[in-house]
């Protein structure tokens, strides 16, 4: 059976996004006195830019207001032209962004760069920084000199950053009067970006101060073999009981049920889902914030999840084995299943042709009541500006309106593709299919996709049925989604110190499931969780909703 590269693995994460690990605490970083005003209460509110879609190709599947994503069971045969004219003027742009991939060629011999260069009339100087790295290069950048920064810099969302706000707010270019309300009409593409990622990015201060990386609803997810699951007894309204004993009729000699990566908790996101568990915070209707680690049924979910283990349907290695290598174990047939993020379809149905049918589960019943899905953030990230003047932020504005160019336009397949017949072929469809160069001189290597990018869509390269199934499965749970109400919201104390609380309660999850800790003592880890913080962040949290309210 073939193996996959680490590149091919690697991309898989970066689309996968929810389901990257933390590793190390950043635990320093001097932005200035930290004693700036970051929330939004008493501020005045800077309007959310006026969305309009940009022009792009009819779906074949509709969206929804609701959150089920536009579906294309082909690629578009006639793209349009989203950029009227080059937006650079010859000089040279620093940008900085997160990498899920391998270094790319340098810019001298490499002829994607060289395209994009071109495409955008600017020299490009990028400094790639590895998700393994980030923390620490972050950390630097946050405290250096604000000369030597970067002109476009990605804050990449799979991090807390202690005093990120008050860097951003300090360091960065307020773009409210070039973005809020009408004024982002000078960026089509920009305005394209729909409204509920600029509410999960948020403001600071009452202020808009980056431009965010939109992303589908759901959130982790749990990536079935489909073949395998159905064989078990798999069907459509299981409850948590069907789930367990499928899970455990699926398991056997050296083949289980159920994967997970190192730091998922043994993929609770997608239990205390299901089990309707606020996702980390609920918000009540008078605006008071509670924590979804106080609520039984997150509670439940790890009792849920200690059962499971025990029955043995948990491969072994649940808590050690990386994310990278438990793809290898879900591709093989070594686990039957895996928690990542919904971004992590494409990747899912492509390298697994050939070896087996990955699926969405559709979440299981508890006490007969429908389970719910991770609503993830709609926001994968921000991309922020150096301070500068005017003519110069607007030229970096111009250059990420044509990285967010919508799917189905001539830039979309440029910043995505590269230059046909030298990057890619046209497949039978009319989908562009990379070459040997295309395999090595792309996106992910040079991640310009994670600076500014359109609306996500559902698509896959000559795999229209699959297109079809991911479309019916949103419709089925969209309505179901549990959102973590903080969203978009600051909290200095969380800014502070929450890494290093939710450590505490990440640990704990882990060593119930994994038996080492008695799911007794998950009621003192919480009440010391909240006394060290956690009740505080409820506060600042609820002050912060009610001002964006």
């Amino acid at each position: 059976m073939p193996r996959m590269s680490r590149r091919t693995l690697l991309r898989s994460m970066a689309a996968g996004g929810a389901a990257v690990s933390v590793p190390g605490l950043l635990t320093a970083c001097s932005t200035g006195s930290g004693d700036s005003d970051v929330s939004n209460a008493g501020k005045k509110l800077a309007a959310w830019p006026a969305y309009k879609a940009a022009a792009g190709p009819r779906p074949d599947l509709a969206a929804t207001e609701a959150g089920v994503q536009a579906g294309y069971t082909a690629y578009p045969s006639d793209l349009v032209k989203s950029v009227s004219r080059t937006p650079g003027d010859g000089t040279t742009v620093k940008v900085m962004s997160v990498s899920f991939g391998t270094p790319p060629k340098p810019a001298s011999a490499n002829r994607f760069w060289a395209a994009v260069e071109k495409a955008l009339g600017v020299k490009i100087e990028y400094t790639i920084i590895s998700q393994a790295d980030y923390q620490k290069k972050m950390a630097t950048v946050m405290a250096g000199d604000a000369d030597t920064l970067p002109d476009i810099i990605n804050m990449f969302s799979g991090f807390v950053l202690p005093r990120e706000a008050e860097f951003v707010q300090r360091r960065a270019e307020d773009l409210t009067p070039y973005l809020s309300g009408e004024a982002i009409a000078d960026y089509p593409n920009l305005a394209g970006i729909p409204t509920h990622a600029w509410r999960d990015m948020g403001r600071i201060g009452g202020r808009i101060f980056g431009i965010p990386l939109e992303r589908p609803l759901p959130g982790s997810t749990l990536w079935i073999n489909q073949g395998m699951f159905t064989d078990a007894g798999m069907k459509e309204g299981w409850t948590s009981e069907d789930f367990a004993a499928v899970a455990k009729r699926a398991t056997g000699g050296k083949t289980y049920a159920l994967g997970a990566a190192n730091g998922s908790l043994f993929g609770n996101a997608v239990h205390s889902a299901a089990h309707n568990a606020p996702q980390e915070w609920a918000v009540t209707k008078d605006g008071t914030f509670l924590p979804g680690w106080a609520d039984e049924r997150f509670k439940a979910s790890i009792a849920f999840q200690s059962g499971l283990r025990k029955a043995g349907s948990y491969h072994p290695d649940a808590t050690s084995v990386s994310q990278i290598d438990l793809t290898t174990l879900f591709y093989n047939g070594t686990v039957g299943s895996m928690q990542d993020g919904f971004g992590a379809y494409l990747p899912k149905y492509r390298e697994s042709q050939g070896k087996l049918t990955p699926a969405a589960a559709l979440p299981y019943s508890v006490d007969g009541k429908p389970g719910g899905i991770v609503a993830a953030r709609r926001s994968f990230g921000y991309t922020v500006l150096k301070k500068a003047k005017k003519d110069r932020v607007e030229l970096l504005l111009r250059i990420l309106d044509y990285l967010a160019a919508p799917f189905g336009s001539r830039e979309w397949e440029l910043v995505h593709y590269g230059v046909e017949g030298t990057h890619f072929t046209r497949g039978k469809d009319g989908s562009p299919e990379p070459t040997k160069l295309g395999e090595v001189e792309n996106n992910t290597n040079l991640p310009l996709k994670y600076l500014a990018e359109g609306p996500q869509v559902l698509f896959v390269p000559g795999m229209p049925d699959a297109v079809r199934a991911l479309h019916a499965w949103q419709q089925k749970v969209v309505p179901y989604a549990v959102r973590n109400a903080s969203y978009g919201l600051q909290s200095r104390t969380k800014n502070a110190q929450g890494t290093t609380l939710k450590a505490m309660l990440d640990d704990t999850v882990t060593g119930i499931v994994a038996g080492r800790l008695p799911l007794s003592g998950w009621d003192g880890v919480v009440k010391k969780w909240r006394a060290q913080g956690g009740d505080r962040m409820a506060e600042e949290f609820a002050k912060d909703h009610a001002a964006n309210t």
